[in-house]
């Protein structure tokens, strides 16, 4: 009842919880008491003085209808982390099952809407080997980032928790809808929004609040100068929680993360270990993972602002495709190439090694240029580069030049 009389994101909800024994005794206190108490607004005690009852229980019966959690500031189970805060979420909504983040080590992974291959291939592949370690991720949903980490943990079988700028039940980000199924099953989509509540602009920074309650740390994926995921990072920061920001190049789409790295406000990290390893006597499940080897596969998947959503696939009765299905030969393995080179056959390359071997040709390209037009941090093309030498697939020439061995 009280965000639907004082309002969202509002510390005196948090005020009346520290004063008073539970939110009836509050509410049966009546207009001298709330008068008394010194926290409440001229307004707040008109709303008050007319509590909107038939809405709230309009919202319990849709949510029951839905199949929906309610989590009331006042339960045993509402998380500590986020009633820390200083201005914590009257209620959750929640569809799945809320994991303990009091107990569990977890991540938030914010990052542009507009993520270009690497971003989305980094936010994948960090989330679903922070995943395979135990960790849970904590991200919002969105188009971007913040879908490919969601895929990367369901991908890895782990947990992960969205939070919504708007209601659960909205129809925003349809895109994205089958997704928020498959989190429910292990983890759980949350909003401090009643389930038909549709978004509105200032629900997305008070959302990131959330975001940063719940996670240990929180790493930065692609955030240019004026990103939304910033107002994370900087709440993150003030709720004293660790701040890691993936390396890119220099491009207007990294200004904002590359700042805080300057700025020393930020980690800046090159996979998912470097995040692990910051953090004192952390004890989490161990995993044998060859993060090189990730399928890349469901990224298809990923919707991405400013570009067509992927084409659905064909139905699989479609007799076309199944003789497509059934080629005469065998085919080589998705996301790789096989080369051979001199003495060496039959190298299956994958990920960058791939990417950086597919752009090389018989002429010279500076290693800023490779790092630039692939998305590479220069130390990671330069650790390719050297991968592929030593396996004589390409040539370094004099002033930082490589060429592709014929």
């Amino acid at each position: 009842m009280l965000s639907q009389t004082i309002g969202y994101n509002n510390q005196k909800i948090k005020q009346i919880t520290e004063h008073y024994p539970d939110v009836m005794s509050f509410i049966n206190g009546g207009e001298r008491e709330w008068r008394l108490c010194g926290f409440l607004s001229a307004s707040d005690i008109a709303k008050l003085q007319s509590p909107p009852w038939e809405r709230v229980d309009r919202i319990i019966s849709r949510c029951a209808e839905l199949g929906y959690s309610v989590l009331t500031i006042e339960d045993e189970d509402y998380p500590m982390c986020l009633y820390n805060i200083y201005a914590p979420p009257a209620v959750l909504y929640v569809d799945g099952k809320l994991p303990d983040l009091d107990s569990r080590f977890s991540i938030g992974i914010v990052g542009t809407r507009r993520a270009s291959r690497y971003g989305v291939e980094n936010s994948y592949k960090i989330a679903y080997s922070l995943s395979k370690f135990g960790v849970t991720v904590v991200s919002g949903g969105a188009l971007g980032v913040d879908c490919a980490s969601h895929r990367g943990v369901l991908a890895a079988g782990g947990v992960t928790v969205c939070v919504r700028g708007c209601g659960i039940n909205s129809r925003y980000l349809q895109d994205n809808a089958e997704m928020r199924r498959a989190i429910t099953l292990r983890g759980a989509v949350i909003s401090e929004y009643p389930p038909d509540e549709e978004p509105r602009g200032f629900y997305f920074p008070a959302r990131n609040r959330i975001i940063a309650a719940l996670s240990d740390g929180l790493l930065l994926i692609e955030a240019g100068a004026r990103s939304g995921s910033l107002i994370t990072a900087n709440l993150a920061l003030e709720m004293g929680k660790e701040l890691f920001a993936l390396l890119g190049n220099n491009s207007p789409m990294n200004e904002g993360s590359n700042r805080r790295i300057k700025e020393g406000t930020a980690i800046p990290i090159t996979d998912f270990m470097d995040i692990l390893v910051a953090f004192d006597n952390l004890t989490i499940g161990s995993e044998d993972i060859n993060y090189d080897d990730i399928s890349l596969d469901d990224i298809a998947a990923v919707p991405v602002k400013g570009q067509k959503p992927p084409e659905k696939p064909k139905p699989a009765d479609d007799p076309a495709r199944r003789e497509k299905a059934l080629p005469d030969k065998p085919q080589k393995l998705k996301n790789s190439t096989t080369v051979v080179s001199g003495e060496k056959l039959n190298i299956t390359l994958r990920g960058d090694a791939k990417r950086v071997f597919d752009y090389l040709s018989a002429e010279p390209v500076h290693i800023d240029q490779i790092a630039g037009d692939l998305g590479l941090p220069v130390y990671s093309a330069l650790s390719t580069l050297t991968f592929l030498e030593m396996n004589d697939l390409v040539r370094p020439l004099k002033g930082r030049f490589f060429v592709r061995n014929q």
